[in-house]
């Protein structure tokens, strides 16, 4: 597993153990794994014999919360996230928490990115929660998650291919996305999960919210520490700068060539298809950095 993996050529190779194994339409994949597992399997069956059958099993929080629901599949173009991929829902997702026991600490943490997210798009009750460290408790995650799923799923049912509202769920990507691909095309660089970078790239979009919606600077200058504490802090050089913005151009909720964001007029209330000025992303970089 791990992004690397999860492109075409991958595809290529299950695609072709199916054809040695005689899948045909009436056959069923069962994806259990991760995020990029769950990914990468519903684009395989969906592509295959033009459309098999999908079951998701969600073995990380992240994959659980976020990758395994709401019927995007895809894989990876030269490090470009998710370039290639189509809209097709599983037959089911079941969702076993046992076997987050099974998770490293980080890979929860990587999780927890995309929960910020939630609350800070929806539910300033569960953002509270995640800034309290209440998901620490055991006790505490099964409903953290229900209510992330919930969230998610009230969304995608209003709006399933992502033609407006659902575009509120990449908060923090636009940015969040580039930073992954990037350290991806950059081996000698730190290796980077995907919730954090997402949670880099929600700094930077809080920050800018601020200073364009005008976004409480108490809550940005709050998640960024909670950012450092929890994820560690990953300086981005700023020679890094410009080549991360360029792959800023290849984001998929762009319009006519111009890069769009979704920016906080406050917790719970945003802004979808938003622009702004490279030089104030830079800015953000800078107080992410600090």
């Amino acid at each position: 597993a791990g992004e690397a993996h999860k492109n075409i050529m991958t595809s290529v190779a299950v695609w072709e153990k199916l054809t040695e194994l005689g899948a045909d339409r009436k056959s069923l994949v069962i994806n259990l794994g991760g995020g990029m597992l769950t990914d990468l399997g519903g684009f395989v069956a969906s592509t295959f014999k033009r459309g098999i059958k999908f079951i998701n099993i969600p073995t990380t929080l992240l994959s659980m919360v976020d990758a395994s629901v709401g019927s995007k599949t895809g894989v990876d173009l030269d490090n470009l996230k998710n370039l290639i991929g189509l809209f097709s829902n599983p037959e089911m997702v079941i969702i076993d928490t046992d076997y987050l026991t099974t998770l490293p600490e980080r890979e929860m943490r990587s999780g927890i990115a995309e929960i910020i997210k939630y609350g800070l798009t929806f539910d300033p009750e569960l953002l509270q929660d995640i800034l309290n460290d209440s998901w620490k408790d055991a006790r505490n995650l099964d409903a953290i998650i229900h209510k992330s799923v919930s969230i998610k799923n009230t969304v995608v049912l209003k709006d399933p291919k992502e033609e407006n509202l659902r575009k509120v769920l990449n908060y923090g990507h636009t940015v969040g996305h580039a930073i992954e691909s990037y350290f991806l095309e950059h081996p000698s660089l730190q290796n980077l999960t995907h919730g954090e970078a997402i949670a880099i790239g929600m700094v930077i979009e809080a920050y800018t919210s601020h200073k364009l919606y005008n976004f409480p600077l108490e809550t940005v200058t709050s998640l960024k520490k909670y950012i450092h504490n929890t994820f560690g802090l990953t300086k981005i050089a700023t020679e890094h700068y410009p080549e991360i913005l360029g792959l800023m151009k290849h984001d998929k909720k762009n319009i006519n060539g111009s890069v769009r964001y979704i920016l906080l007029k406050n917790v719970a209330d945003f802004s979808i298809n938003a622009t702004a000025p490279a030089e104030l992303i830079i800015e953000g970089f800078d107080f992410y950095n600090s």
